[in-house]
């Protein structure tokens, strides 16, 4: 049985809500997932695992890290 932490892991990013400010809309747009605010400032951006590597490369050239 896989690890529940791998999966939720390959699924979902999350953030600080104000890095997603200005990309929040494209975000959406462009790529099938759904952004939540977790709590406070946190945000998760939920998706499948493709849609999440996608996700996450879309964010690198804008300029957010992941790390």
């Amino acid at each position: 049985m896989p690890d529940p932490r791998t999966l939720r892991d390959s699924t979902q990013i999350v953030l600080p809500c104000d890095l997603l400010e200005s990309v929040r809309d494209d975000l959406e747009s462009e790529f099938v997932v759904s952004v939540h605010r977790a709590s406070g400032e946190t945000c998760r951006i939920i998706g499948s695992p493709v849609e999440i590597r996608a996700v996450s490369d879309f964010l690198a050239r804008q300029g957010i890290s992941l790390r």
